[in-house]
């Protein structure tokens, strides 16, 4: 059966393809969840002069004040009116003081489906009908319209703010094909909707509660990226260059290419400089990199990379480069809509580098413990199964004892690398070790390390004393012991 595309191709991702031909398709939820935007959006976006889309209304708002409500939409297109988008009332029939059947009311959808073979139909809503008969006539009405309507080829929406039980017992629910659930959930500071797919035959939907917006484009989706973990991961590649000097040769002489590397540190240890240099060489070496950060801008971005004599402006006009600066205002970041924006920037597989910074401010300002585990894991197999290797910073604690920020989610990174500051003497200066390597040998040791003005932050001499490293004490480099015979 030939799929139907909704204009959203995220939307027909997560529904396995997109509205099959013929098929029944519920789509539900309560009162301000977007079934009306996202039904009429699929109109204007389906709908040609051929086959055009059909809007049933039964008792709800008047058609005049749906389409008035349409016009701040960048989807509607007041030409498409009667030409490509017809709105036609059912009410009428539904005032009568008898109403017992629904005859009426299906010959006329099936007659002027059969007559003009519209792509969608749509009857908004559904639900009312059952203020009006028995549920044995409501199930035999809506028997001979969803299977008469499928022999036009037209995709039929039956729209209602049907409840859960509604869902598991309703007449419409046992005959459709499809069913989608809208929902809104109260949180603060910012609500969010979500779209699930509960049933869809003939296809393999995403599972899961996926993000739903509505902007000034209409609906936007956002696919839960844990629904379609990658299996097919590239092998390990040969070594790339880590843009730090002085860092390679303690990581056997570069990090393979595709691996997942995590640097942690307390702030203004120079992890963010770091990643400047992880891209830089990757630019450098003709690589496109991508760039996430929650706190700085791209100009403030750019201003900090030319300090060190590395041009991200023109490397951002030039497409080579792309910072994609997500703030998390008042501690919120959907999850969703961060996944689709670097997935939809690995689709065409010219990324090579891509850094993200951080990932404890990203799980703080997304507040979703619970999920957070298999988010990450699936983040790391998109960019990796896309060819791209992953840098990623996490903040640790300045003072005091050492935390991971993630605790129990380190084993997901190949490679981990830790920055920290120690005293020495009278100064505070910057130490870096490599703590992890997976199926890699690598340097044991501790090494001083500095930002510098022409290679940003840069690797120096081994430590020979330093005590600390695994206790909960700020590192000190100890002085030599004195001379026993002394």
């Amino acid at each position: 059966m030939r799929n139907v595309a909704t204009g959203l191709a995220d939307l027909d991702l997560i529904l396995g393809g997109g509205l099959q031909q013929g098929s029944v398709v519920v789509v539900s939820g309560p009162p301000g969840t977007g079934k009306t935007i996202l039904a009429q959006q699929i109109c204007f976006t389906v709908a040609t002069p051929e086959h055009k889309a059909t809007y049933y209304t039964t008792l709800s708002e008047p058609h005049a004040k749906l389409v008035d409500h349409l016009s701040g939409f960048t989807f509607f297109d007041p030409a498409a009116l009667g030409s490509r988008v017809e709105y036609v009332h059912l009410g009428d029939m539904l005032r009568g003081k008898n109403v017992t059947d629904l005859e009426p009311l299906i010959n006329e959808v099936v007659r002027k489906s059969l007559d003009d073979e519209p792509a969608i139909v749509v009857i908004d809503s559904t639900l009312m009908l059952r203020d009006f008969v028995s549920d044995r006539t409501l199930r035999a009405a809506l028997y001979d319209l969803s299977s008469k309507v499928a022999h036009s080829g037209a995709v039929l929406l039956l729209l209602g703010e049907y409840t859960d039980d509604d869902l598991l017992t309703g007449v419409e629910s046992s005959l459709a094909d499809g069913i989608l659930l809208l929902s809104h959930q109260i949180r603060e500071p910012v609500d969010r909707r979500g779209l699930r797919v509960l049933k869809m035959r003939g296809s393999a939907p995403l599972g899961g509660t996926h993000t739903l917006h509505i902007t000034d484009d209409g609906i936007q989706v956002y696919p839960r990226i844990e629904s379609f973990l990658p299996t097919d991961m590239p092998g390990r590649g040969k070594r790339i260059r880590s843009g730090i000097p002085g860092l390679d040769p303690l990581m056997g002489g570069g990090i393979p290419d595709a691996d997942a590397t995590v640097v942690l540190g307390p702030t203004g240890v120079g992890k963010t400089i770091g990643c400047l240099g992880f891209l830089a060489e990757g630019l450098a070496r003709g690589h496109r990199c991508l760039y996430v950060t929650f706190q700085d801008t791209a100009e403030e971005l750019q201003e900090m990379a030319a300090r060190f004599g590395w041009d991200f402006r023109a490397a951002r006009e030039s497409g080579q480069l792309v910072i994609a600066h997500v703030p998390v205002g008042a501690l919120d970041l959907d999850l969703d809509v961060l996944a689709s924006m670097i997935r939809h920037n690995l689709a065409d597989g010219s990324i090579r580098r891509v850094t993200i910074d951080s990932l404890a401010e990203m799980a703080m300002a997304a507040r979703e413990a619970e999920r957070f585990p298999a988010y990450l894991r699936s983040m790391l197999g998109v960019v990796r199964a896309a060819g791209a290797s992953l840098w990623v910073t996490s903040e640790t604690r300045m003072a005091g004892p050492v935390e991971e920020p993630l605790t129990g989610l380190m084993y997901l990174f190949h490679n981990i690398i830790q920055l920290r500051f120690i005293e020495h003497c009278a100064e505070i200066g910057r130490i870096v070790s490599v703590t992890k390597m997976r199926n890699s040998s690598h340097d044991h040791g501790m090494y001083a390390c500095h930002i510098d003005d022409t290679g940003g932050l840069t690797v120096g001499d081994r430590f020979q004393r330093v005590t600390g490293m695994l206790g909960w004490s700020v590192l000190r480099d100890c002085p030599p012991l004195p001379d026993q015979d002394g």
